[in-house]
């Protein structure tokens, strides 16, 4: 039965890309398509899913069976998303009849727009933040019984599974769904998918609950928490969350960072962003199956977290280095395929190609993180309620990262500033982790401080070496497929701004 669940998983975290993805263009088609407009639908999305998942973790404990639970929240989801399309349609009719008019040129009507825009999707968002522990619940209880306590693994494997549907989802629906279905389409298919797998996981329950035998009952509500509670957990608790809230503003900061990096290469249509958030979210499925047989086998979690922490932050920093390459790559794929079908078809996977080179080293370690953290602590005796709290954590440092990257920190700082600041973020994480595993051990508090010695170096070196010439970086690449040598253009003005 595990393997079911995790096989189903698989879809819904296709359906949760599919609903961010149509989201997007919905709501792009109400508040419009600014970079504003872009960041509050995401950062709606994700506060959503932030909530749902807190909730799971406050009441997980004291719900007889997750899986059924789960269930239900997949069916609700994929019954909002049957209506979702009308529901648009009224709203945003009985909008501009009626409710814009009366607030035209009132400071009350951006307000109104954006709590519209917000209630149409967040009900689901918080129905989707919901999912995760309470499958990882579930499947923990349900492996219990067989007396396994492989909790890093099954939770990395889930990671893996949620994560790989995603990345797989996004291109389904950008380059299949849209086209062959309408948005209409898409977001029913993302609905069927919901119901099939609420109603396959409640059915795989019920049958195996019909299975059971007669004197066999199901463990306590609590019983996901019994064993004595560490004497070193709450302060366990606070830095894990100040890691996992951390990690998750840097790994957005990147995000940020990346796209419009890539964008200059890669072009800024709509597939070349499907790719882009697909090979992000492939690097941190990688990451999760990577360390789903060896979670529960590290001697120091602790010490593994921070050497994790550290090199996610100076791989993202490397990566700088790839993406000036990325420019010659590009202008040798313009150059050398034919325009017809078949050789947009080898340019899109070049693209995928290029977009991973920049983003796989570091959201490969991105994707141990998260994982990790949350075996840890209910290893450390915080039980399953561990599972959504890190999550809805995680999750509210997404949201800041979002909406301090695209709006604050990218017209401030620059490109390259901004992605060397979130590499800083990680890279202090992982020293800080070092110096807390290095407690008891003075080899390790060596390693602590050497770490942070590299951190310096790394940030200087990135800053004197790696230099992005505006000439080059505005060239249009993707369609001259020409790179000018470095100062040869003379550019009069440039800024990264919001937009």
């Amino acid at each position: 039965m595990a393997l079911l669940l995790i096989t189903v998983f698989v879809f819904s975290g296709a359906a949760g890309l599919i609903y961010e993805s149509i989201w997007s263009r919905y709501l792009g088609l109400f508040v419009g398509h600014s970079a504003y407009a872009q960041v509050i639908v995401l950062v709606i999305y994700l506060g959503g899913m932030s909530v749902g998942s807190a909730i799971a973790a406050r009441r997980s404990a004291r719900i007889r069976e997750p899986l059924v639970a789960y269930a239900i929240v997949e069916g609700l989801v994929g019954l909002l998303g049957l209506v979702f399309h009308d529901a648009f349609l009224g709203v945003t009719e009985l909008a501009y009849s009626t409710i814009f008019p009366a607030l035209a040129g009132g400071p009350v009507l951006v307000i109104v727009k954006w709590s519209i825009a917000g209630l149409l999707i967040l009900p689901q968002a918080i129905l989707l933040g919901a999912t995760c522990p309470l499958m990882s619940a579930g499947l923990i209880r349900l492996v219990s019984r067989d007396g396994r306590s492989d909790t890093g693994r099954l939770i990395s494997v889930l990671y893996f599974a949620n994560s790989i549907g995603a990345a797989v989802g996004v291109l389904i629906a950008g380059f299949y769904l849209i086209g062959a279905a309408g948005l209409p389409g898409t977001i029913l298919t993302a609905a069927i998918i919901n119901l099939l797998v609420g109603l396959t996981v409640f059915g795989a329950v019920r049958l195996a609950q019909e299975h059971e035998e007669p004197d066999s009952a199901p463990p306590p509500p609590h019983a996901a928490e019994r064993g004595a509670p560490s004497p070193e957990l709450p302060m366990l608790w606070r830095v894990l969350l100040i890691v996992t809230a951390g990690t998750a503003l840097s790994s957005f900061i990147y995000e940020i960072a990346w796209v419009r990096m890539l964008s200059l290469v890669l072009g800024s249509a709509t597939h070349s962003f499907e790719l882009m958030l697909s090979a992000f979210i492939l690097g941190l499925s990688l990451g999760a199956f990577w360390v789903r047989t060896r979670a529960d086998r590290f001697r120091d979690p602790v010490r593994a977290l921070g050497v994790t922490q550290w090199a996610m932050g100076a791989l993202a920093i490397l990566t700088l280095s790839a993406y000036l390459t990325s420019f010659d790559w590009m202008a040798f794929l313009i150059q050398g395929l034919d325009q017809n079908p078949e050789g947009y078809a080898l340019f899109t996977v070049a693209k995928y190609g290029i977009a991973l080179a920049v983003m796989l080293p570091a959201t490969f370690c991105a994707g141990i993180t998260l994982p990790l953290i949350t075996r840890m602590l209910p290893n450390a005796g915080s039980g399953e309620r561990a599972i959504g709290v890190v999550y809805s954590a995680n999750t509210l440092g997404s949201i800041v990262g979002a909406g301090l990257a695209a709006l604050v920190l990218m017209p401030v700082l620059g490109l390259k500033t901004l992605l060397v600041s979130g590499g800083v973020i990680d890279m202090a994480l992982g020293v800080w982790l070092m110096f807390i595993a290095g407690r008891k051990s003075a080899d390790t508090r060596r390693f602590a401080a050497a770490l942070a010695g590299a951190t310096v170096l790394a940030v200087v070196a990135a800053s004197l070496n790696v230099h992005f010439d505006r000439g080059i970086i505005t060239s249009g690449v993707f369609r001259y497929g020409r790179v000018p040598a470095a100062g040869a253009r003379n550019v009069v003005f440039y800024r990264d701004g919001r937009t």
